[in-house]
């Protein structure tokens, strides 16, 4: 997948841009794609770091959620042949499609593709109006579902945790009164509720609806339980010397998988308030810095690449640990499966 488009938490606004690959040659060079090599990359997207891992002469096994991904991809696999393997599936059960032997690398490029945001009909972007869907993998609860059907209490939640939103408990409750006279169906229904309630500001450098559309994406899709579940599962599929390259572009995101790493470091456990327990071996070993971001030019070039953070690590030989959520301090959130129709 490409950039989030916007910076931060502002990634809900749909700017004109196409796929361009953010931050390509530092993954490359965190990635490390020679011949002989087989790399994951779990968000296929247009393609773009399949493409350029191709070109170094590795063997690709991408994967993507979406239908409508897999079906334009279809192109580039007849064109590499046995190098490319192209899978719809979560990235979350990437170790499910790893060769026996393990894998070389793994690429995450977490979020929404610009493809997506620049299709109406899939309802991302309040930039033109589509119905209000959201859904990364074209099933499920869709965010008109959310939006319909949360409980209020639960619309609040979603709206401050996952889009970091100071007005949320006056847009919840304009929805919860709008709703009860006629329900919302496309984008520009709750985009304009949203402005109505919150109007922009001279002084605001994004639309008001930007973060509740952010976090009804994240819920709709989840988001962040997926990004936790493939952290784990990358720890499982690579083998020793294999190497784990995730690009971000809001800080939720980036929290998860700066936590991930800093738990499979190896420090000792325990807290301030008690003695060590014990040293734990580290899994991962990180790769040159801890952060890399995009350079002004190339932010300059792709606005998208403005608020990409790149983390990178290389896997040890110590057995995988545990499967633990609590690591990551998700929020607790209304259950999708009770909200659908």
């Amino acid at each position: 997948m490409v950039a989030n488009p916007g910076g931060g938490s502002t990634d809900a606004d749909g700017g004109p841009v196409r796929h361009i690959p953010v931050l390509l040659s530092e993954v490359l060079e965190a990635l490390a794609p020679t011949p002989g090599k087989m790399i994951l990359d779990g968000t296929f997207g247009a393609g773009g770091y399949t493409l350029a891992i191709l070109d170094k002469g590795a063997d690709v096994i991408a994967l993507d959620r979406d239908p409508t991904a897999i079906a334009a991809g279809q192109a580039l696999v007849e064109k590499h042949g046995d190098h490319l393997t192209l899978i719809q599936s979560q990235f979350s059960q990437l170790a499910e499609h790893a060769p026996e032997g393990g894998l070389d690398g793994i690429v995450l490029d977490i979020g929404v593709s610009s493809m997506q945001i620049d299709e109406a009909e899939r309802g991302f972007s309040f930039q033109k109006n589509g119905p209000l869907d959201m859904r990364m993998s074209a099933s499920g609860v869709s965010a008109a579902d959310v939006v319909n059907r949360a409980k209020l209490a639960d619309l609040i939640r979603i709206f401050v945790f996952l889009g970091e939103e100071k007005q949320a408990p006056r847009i919840a409750h304009a929805i919860e009164k709008r709703r009860a006279e006629q329900l919302f169906v496309t984008t520009r229904d709750l985009a304009g509720l949203i402005e109505t309630v919150t109007p922009r500001k001279a002084k605001d450098k994004i639309h008001p609806a930007t973060r509740v559309f952010q976090a009804l994406r994240i819920f709709v899709n989840d988001e962040l339980g997926e990004l936790a579940a493939a952290l784990f599962a990358a720890e499982r599929a690579l083998k020793p010397g294999g190497r784990l390259v995730v690009v971000t572009f809001h800080s939720l995101e980036d929290r998860i998988v700066k936590k991930f790493f800093a738990d499979r470091s190896g420090r000792a456990t325990g807290s301030r308030h008690l003695p060590i327990v014990h040293e734990r071996a580290a899994t991962f070993d990180a790769i040159g810095k801890s952060m890399v971001s995009a350079s002004d030019e190339e932010a300059e070039l792709n606005p998208r690449a403005r608020s990409a953070k790149l983390r990178a690590a290389v896997r040890t030989h110590a057995p995988a640990e545990a499967a633990d959520l609590s690591i990551f301090e998700l929020p607790s959130l209304a259950t999708l499966g009770k909200l659908g129709g």
